[in-house]
């Protein structure tokens, strides 16, 4: 009997860890989310008045990981704000196989499961505007259908109060300004094969050709390297930023290698930088395409982010290989 309930969760973990990493933006969050959530499910089931209240798994396991990351949600608030210069969330990054899956996504079922609804990280960090109750409904909702009288469960209000919740978060989530990541696979290869042409030629006419106007790039150093407190916005700066950066790779020494990568579901660039000291620097930059141009860059520098990297093969180099 424990064994068959062990496996009635374990075929709900892939999607569970979909819904709390959506919410939360933290793949090491989301798994100690999932593990209450089967805390939480395993002392119910020793508990007879609890266990009459599991009418249907699928749904009470949703409610009960919702709640649960509703309550980090609140917390994360104020570590939020007192976070050293940008916050981004920390990439689910997928080497491109040889053969991929229609999908693109890993072949393991739970971590596919994780990105079979990304829209990239464009979505996740506008999800940073959000009140903690506006993206919980919002992300039930709109993107895992669950209906109102659910995300009113698991919010502790009234199902016309989260419509509501998901109507405001909706709002913000299409408000002007916010970058658009609307490209299929496609789309996104050829536009970012030539951002990193314009990038290796130094050509910023080209570079700008690759970048819509109102493109904006966010860059997240954790405190550990030097980065903007802001993000840029506009072509043009975001273009002189872009070069810059790789120009001073280049005079301090450092030798780059890149490879294209899924990053929460899109097409990104995982980077490593030899210093001549011996430390190798990383970083994965995100992108979201809208109409042929970039409109949006997300660099996440943040080491403690990153841990979950794959190293980047020896015979890669820049610029990457397609």
């Amino acid at each position: 009997m424990a064994g068959d309930r062990v496996s009635e969760f374990e075929a709900e973990r892939g999607r569970l860890m979909a819904v709390a990493y959506r919410m939360l933006g933290s793949r090491s969050e989301a798994e100690d989310a999932v593990q209450e959530t089967w805390l939480r499910y395993a002392g119910a089931l020793g508990d007879p008045a609890a266990r009459a209240e599991v009418r249907h798994l699928g749904g009470w396991l949703t409610t009960t990981c919702a709640r649960i990351c509703l309550d980090v949600l609140r917390s994360a608030r104020v570590r939020r704000e007192t976070y050293p210069g940008q916050w981004l969330p920390e990439p689910l990054v997928t080497p491109l196989g040889p053969a991929p899956e229609p999908d693109g996504f890993a072949p393991d079922p739970a971590e596919r499961a994780v990105r079979r609804d990304q829209l990239g990280t464009a979505l996740l960090v506008v999800l940073e505007r959000l009140t903690p109750e506006q993206r919980v409904a919002f992300v039930l909702h709109d993107v895992f259908a669950v209906p109102f009288g659910q995300i009113a469960e698991a919010l502790g209000t009234s199902p016309e109060a989260a419509r509501q919740l998901a109507s405001r978060a909706r709002r913000a989530v299409n408000a002007p300004g916010a970058p658009r990541h609307t490209a299929d696979p496609a789309e996104q290869q050829r536009v970012v094969s030539a951002f990193v042409a314009a990038t290796e030629s130094g050509e910023l006419d080209a570079l700008m050709r690759v970048l819509a106007p109102d493109v904006v790039l966010i860059g997240d150093g954790g405190g550990h390297f030097p980065a903007a407190r802001r993000p840029i916005a506009g072509a043009d700066k975001v273009a002189r930023f872009t070069l810059g950066l790789f120009g001073q790779a280049g005079r301090y020494g450092q030798r780059v290698r890149a490879r294209p990568v899924l990053v929460d579901g899109a097409l990104g660039l995982q980077f490593e930088a030899a210093r001549d000291d011996g430390q190798v620097l990383r970083l994965v930059s995100a992108f979201a395409v809208d109409r042929g141009r970039i409109t949006g860059i997300f660099n996440q520098l943040n080491p403690e982010k990153l841990t979950r990297l794959a190293d980047i093969d020896a015979g890669d180099g820049w610029p990457p290989r397609w």
